[in-house]
């Protein structure tokens, strides 16, 4: 961990904490959410956390710019990774198939395994939530196995239905709204990863982790999903 202070705004700081991308990063970025947080008190409006930094909001009619650093060193000062304090578990349903996943072929042919092994690799694995971002409730996770990692496609869809899971070179999502997105879609999740009704309205979090189940398609309606294929929306 090498701690830099960055200003983002005259009552934002950044607080970088490593410079790579790292599932083992989540540790120590949990533990100094969670210390800022106590730190700043009702001083802090809001707290963002990200892959390597921290950004903090916090009232600047309560502290000046060098009184907020202060409390950030302090904040951090001995900090260690505590393997009790851990993110939420979730568990994502997903249908597998062409008609919602047509990246499925693209991804069997690049890494040279078939498409149930595709699946099953990529459905294997816990994923770390990273960040939330592009969307609300999106959830940028990683990292997939290096045999799975793509590039966006080359000319981004205009509308990518909710609930599509992708991946973006080693990184998976599943988009919570219908937007527009270039990631390689694989399937598609009836879980709803974006509802006002829960205390801050995405269902997950950074320092969650996540597991993709692979349900077929009756399970899929049953729970909820919707089986418009994806080039129908285009």
């Amino acid at each position: 961990m090498n701690l830099r202070i960055e200003v983002v705004a005259i009552d934002c700081l950044m607080v970088r904490l490593f410079d790579t991308i790292d599932e083992a990063n989540m540790p120590w970025m949990l533990a100094a959410s969670l210390r800022l947080r106590e730190g700043f008190g009702a001083h802090l409006i809001d707290l963002v956390p990200s892959y390597t930094t921290l950004m903090v909001h916090y009232d600047l009619m309560a502290l000046a710019p060098q009184q907020a650093r202060e409390v950030i060193v302090r904040a951090l000062q001995g900090l260690s990774p505590d393997a009790a304090r851990g993110g939420r578990q979730h568990v994502l349903p997903v249908w597998y198939d062409l008609s919602v996943g047509p990246e499925l072929t693209l991804l069997s042919q690049r890494s040279g395994l078939s498409m149930v092994e595709v699946i099953k690799r990529h459905s294997q694995r816990e994923y770390q939530v990273f960040a939330l971002g592009f969307a609300p409730g999106f959830a940028f996770m990683g990292l997939v196995e290096e045999v799975l990692a793509a590039p966006r496609i080359k000319t981004p869809r205009k509308r990518v239905a909710a609930g599509s899971v992708g991946i973006a070179e080693r990184q998976t999502a599943a988009y919570p709204l219908e937007s527009p997105g270039g990631w390689n879609i694989l399937g598609r999740t009836p879980a709803r990863l974006f509802d006002r009704e829960i205390e801050g309205y995405s269902l997950m979090a950074p320092g969650d982790t996540v597991r993709f189940a692979v349900i077929d398609h009756a399970e899929f309606i049953r729970l909820g999903g919707d089986d418009t294929p994806l080039e129908a929306l285009t």
